[in-house]
């Protein structure tokens, strides 16, 4: 029990630095078309529009995470007192200040909701407007100072230790071995949080020196995950073979990796076979030269080709197609030698009777339509977006008007009457909310959403 608490907390944190960095996506990938077009090794080089580059890096998307982080925290007086401190790392360093927008946008907000606190029952009438912004004014004044003494310093040496530990690695060749911390860290849905928490900083101070950054593949690569799929649909059985197909398409396709991590936990002696593709895609982005040109999100082969930069193409797709058959070579071999008669539990007919009986002890949902039916993921646009649209579409066609939407956790709303989530995420859930879970371990046929289609059905 303890050690599902740490994991979860361990979850929630990262889960926490993916929030700061997801609603920004769109402006990194703007950049990076910016970068890719108008550099002087770009597609089309421009040097009146290539100017636009490192003001963007340097300031606009560090302030952005940093007022996102601020927002989370304090809401808008976070956001304003976020932004504020992020401006103090960003002039105390001389490298894109994205870990210190990550450390100065929660603080900022959470130093002013303690003042708000504060100050909320002590305020004379009529002087709110003055003092609110006083208060705030005074507090970032004091933060931004304090970010631009202590944290940015602080902030770019441990950077530099960092990118020269990486850089040893880079240049020893040893780089591939990064795939030992980020395989099994996926499967316990910290991906967001490496990728975006540490691998993007990183690529994005590469890539305003290169243009490009191979720190952006090392661990959002589709090839392992449709390597392990293809060898499920091959030599799997029961539902996780009938499953992987459709899985194939969303993961590889729609970048949902998290759709690849059931099976994995299914079997985990497939976490070999992930390592090992993971191992030799970044080998092969390495030898041949490969990067893109910010952070691909979802992990998509679309996405990865949008960002190739020129001439780089031919490593994008080396490097995913190598991942893919170390992957699936593996993977296969380890399936072939299951030689287990068990029946799948998805297989077992009685499974989903016996989830519906669950479901049914749950508590008071069970006694009227529900209203809205909540799917909640780590950053609450990927898996839980995909299950929450399938879902719905199931309802729809019953003619149910039952509202079905997608959340990243911490964002559940407290009108939701049931969250349906992945297994993993149980603890990290519970720390949030105490509402009535429907555990999943398949985000395609599982029997719990079908016994759960079944009771809101039956009440219709």
């Amino acid at each position: 029990m303890k050690n599902k608490s740490v994991r979860a907390k361990v979850q929630a944190f990262g889960g926490f630095l993916t929030a700061m960095v997801i609603p920004n996506i769109g402006a990194f990938i703007a950049w990076g078309f910016i970068t890719a077009l108008f550099i002087p090794t770009g597609w089309m080089p421009n040097e009146h529009f290539a100017k636009i580059v490192g003001p963007m890096i340097t300031y606009l998307l560090p302030v952005m995470i940093g007022s996102t982080g601020g927002h989370l925290v304090g809401g808008k007086r976070g956001a304003v007192m976020g932004g504020i401190g992020t401006i103090g790392v960003i002039v105390g360093a001389d490298i894109p200040m994205f870990i210190g927008a990550m450390i100065m946008g929660p603080l900022g907000g959470w130093v002013i909701k303690v003042i708000d606190r504060n100050l909320e029952k002590r305020i004379p009438p009529g002087f709110e407007m003055v003092i609110n912004n006083f208060s705030l004014g005074i507090a970032g004044m004091l933060l931004c100072l304090f970010a631009f003494e202590i944290i940015g310093p602080a902030v770019l040496v441990a950077n530099n230790f960092v990118k020269e530990c990486i850089e040893a690695l880079v240049s020893t060749g040893y780089l591939p071995l990064l795939s030992l911390i980020n395989e099994p860290a996926k499967i316990l849905f910290l991906n967001n949080a490496i990728d975006q928490g540490v691998y993007y900083p990183l690529g994005m101070q590469q890539a305003s020196d290169t243009g490009k950054s191979i720190f952006f593949m090392v661990a959002s690569n589709p090839g392992p995950g449709l390597g392990l799929l293809l060898g499920f649909a091959v030599f799997g059985k029961g539902m996780a073979k009938k499953s992987a197909p459709g899985a194939m398409i969303i993961h590889f396709l729609g970048g949902i990796h998290e759709l690849y991590f059931p099976y994995v936990l299914m079997k985990p002696l497939t976490l070999i076979a992930m390592i090992a593709g993971g191992m030799s895609g970044i080998y092969t982005f390495n030898l041949l030269g490969g990067g893109l040109v910010a952070g691909p999100s979802p992990g998509s082969i679309f996405a990865y080709l949008a960002l190739t930069p020129r001439g780089a193409f031919f490593a994008t797709i080396a490097g995913v197609t190598v991942a893919t058959v170390v992957s699936f070579v593996i993977t296969s071999v380890i399936l072939k030698m299951d030689t287990s008669k068990e029946v799948e539990k998805e297989d077992n007919f009685d499974e989903t009777a016996n989830a519906m009986k669950e479901m049914k002890q749950e508590g008071a949902w069970n006694t009227a339509p529900v209203k809205l039916v909540a799917f909640v993921c780590d950053a609450g646009m990927g898996s839980s977006a995909m299950g929450a649209t399938t879902f719905r579409k199931r309802l729809q066609k019953q003619g149910m008007e039952t509202e079905v939407k997608h959340y990243a956790i911490e964002n559940v709303p407290a009108n939701a009457e049931i969250i349906v989530t992945h297994a993993s995420l149980e603890g990290r859930v519970k720390l949030v909310t105490n509402k009535p879970l429907i555990l999943i371990n398949n985000y395609i046929g599982d029997p719990k959403l079908d016994a759960l289609f079944n009771e809101l059905t039956a009440k219709s």
